[in-house]
């Protein structure tokens, strides 16, 4: 179908690199520093001082992953993106359990599974 699927992470470039090495993905992973693109899709929240503790005591230092000391997060997103830049499709869920259907997406570049 032309379409190309591509993941944006706040992980620093290695941590990246890491990940797609350890969970052997075959898409690209692109590292976004600072969440500047998770920021301008408005999804970025901070963690609240709770789950930072949690996380620590569960031995995960999101600054070491995230090379900065914000202690923010992306919500994860789906969207498609047209050849001409514009969005054809968003979809955001505040609990990471729901995601899009895979058909969902499908239908928006057009096409029916193969």
């Amino acid at each position: 179908m032309g379409a190309s699927l591509i993941a944006v992470s706040p992980q620093s470039p290695d941590k990246t690199q890491a990940t797609l090495l350890k969970n052997f993905l075959q898409y690209e992973v692109l590292s976004d520093l600072g969440n500047e693109v998770g920021r301008r899709y408005g999804l970025v929240y901070r963690l609240p001082d709770w789950v930072r503790q949690l996380y620590i005591s569960l031995g995960v230092n999101l600054p070491d992953f995230n090379a900065d000391q914000s202690w923010e997060l992306p919500l994860a997103g789906t969207f498609v993106i047209g050849r001409d830049r514009r969005v054809i499709l968003s979809y955001v869920d505040s609990d990471p359990r729901k995601r899009l259907e895979p058909q969902a997406i499908l239908d928006a570049l057009g096409g029916k599974p193969a």
